[in-house]
Order: C-alpha cells, then structure tokens, then sequence
C-alpha cells in the first residue's frame, strides 16, 4: 500500500514510541516524513533506517511557538509542501493533586495541549493549500479519568475536544482533523510499568485483547485516518484501546 506518496508528513515527538511508529508506516507507505523531537540521537537513530531522500530529522521543542513555527518552516524549505500533521509529543506526571507542583502541571500542558495549539497554527495555512489532515494523539485518560493522573487528563481532554472543535472549524476548509485514543501502549513514556506484574496484570483482566498496545497498533490507526480511506471521517476520537471502552467497568467474570 503506497497512500502517502508525494505526500509529505510532519510527526511530532517521533524518536520513540507512537511517533515512531507513526513515522515509519508513513514512510513505508511512500510519504517524505518530518521526524520532529527534542533529542537529536533519538531522531538520527530513526531517521538512519528511511530513505534519507524522503526524511528529514528536526530537532525542535514543539511547546514553544518558536520552535512549531521552525519546524514548519524547515519542511517547507524541504519538500516544498505539507499534508498530514501528526501531533503527537506527550508527556505525563502522576501523583495526587496535593503533590502536583505548578511546574509539573505546565510541563504536562505544554508538551500535551500547548504543543498542538503552537503545531497547528503554524502549520494550518499549508494544510488549507493541500486540504490535507491533522491527526492529533489524544488518549483514554482523555475521555475518561484516570486515578493520581489529574493534570495527563486534563491536557489530553483538551486535546480530544481540540479535535472536535477544529473539525467543526475546519471542516469546509477541506481540512479533516482526527484524533486517535490509545490505551496503555508499550513505549519509553510506559517502560516503567511493563516490568510492574502486578499492575500489567490488572490492565490484561480490564482489556478484552488481553494485552498492551505496540505501537504500530495505533500507527496503523494514525495512517488510516490521515489517507484519504478516511476521507468523509472527521472530528472523531477514536478509541484504539483493545475494546477497553466497551466496558462499564464492571470486573471480568469467569
């Protein structure tokens, strides 16, 4: 399958994880793909296994506008063009809210909410020129609450309702905005609790699949939003969580 060819794709927070992910089923679908992230090596060891005439590694800060507005300029000197913008960078910190520093709640803001916002806006006047997409990682925790996790579920609540929000905004622009939701997916952000038994086995009894997502689990979902298989698809937050969401909450019967 080569949906994405001469089409050039911007993936944030893309030397690990989803964005990784994400990056490579583009270019494998023949996409000239923007690795954006705010560490070179992560970015170089990525971009070293491309096609190094269809890629471009840009180290950038995507919570700062400075740095969004950089990195779009940087693909437009590039490639010449831009289609897909895939907002990915996240971040999160756990704890009550009573140990939730002010410095640890704008960290989450601004590397999950302010970074779409800063990404977005700087890269929408080329999207209206291509009609092409934006497809934002949002997750679970951003349609529902998750315990100790209050600022991670704040920011990507907003990153859900964005989504909306612009799809409304955008649509007869020719612009489709998307959202994926993953459940827990096995990436750096979550290295921590794959080696917790106790806890993985509580995510395998709640999720029908019975495991963690990899992360071309949800770079597969990502793809197809951004093609045009998905062209009369907008303002949708998908679920990508194993059919985690299909439960009330109920504890699994034997």
């Amino acid at each position: 399958m080569q949906r994405f060819t001469g089409k050039v794709v911007v993936v944030t927070g893309a030397g690990s994880g989803i964005g990784e992910g994400a990056a490579r089923r583009f270019s494998a679908e023949g996409a000239m793909v923007v690795l954006a992230g705010r560490t070179e090596a992560k970015l170089a060891r990525v971009a070293a296994s491309l096609d190094p005439q269809r890629t471009l590694a840009h180290a950038a800060d995507v919570s700062r506008r400075e740095d969004a507005e950089a990195l779009v300029a940087a693909t437009l000197r590039r490639f010449g063009r831009l289609d897909v913008l895939v907002n990915n960078a996240g971040t999160a910190v756990t704890g009550p809210l009573l140990a939730l520093e002010p410095e640890d709640w704008r960290k989450v803001m601004a590397t999950d909410l302010d970074s779409v916002y800063f990404c977005t806006r700087a890269a929408l006047p080329h999207l209206l020129e291509t009609k092409g997409s934006i497809v934002n990682v949002s997750s679970v925790s951003g349609t529902g609450g998750d315990w100790n996790m209050s600022a991670y579920n704040a920011a990507k609540g907003g990153v859900t309702n964005l989504t909306r929000s612009l799809a409304l905004e955008l649509g007869e622009k020719g612009v489709r905005v998307n959202a994926v939701n993953p459940s827990l997916t096995l990436t750096e952000l979550t290295a921590d609790m794959k080696d917790d038994e106790a806890l993985m086995a509580k995510f395998r009894e709640r999720i029908p699949l019975g495991r963690p997502a990899e992360p071309a689990d949800i770079a597969g979902v990502i793809a197809f939003l951004a093609s045009d298989d998905a062209r009369f698809v907008t303002g949708v937050n998908l679920p990508v969580d194993g059919g985690l969401s299909a439960s009330n909450g109920q504890p699994r019967q034997a």
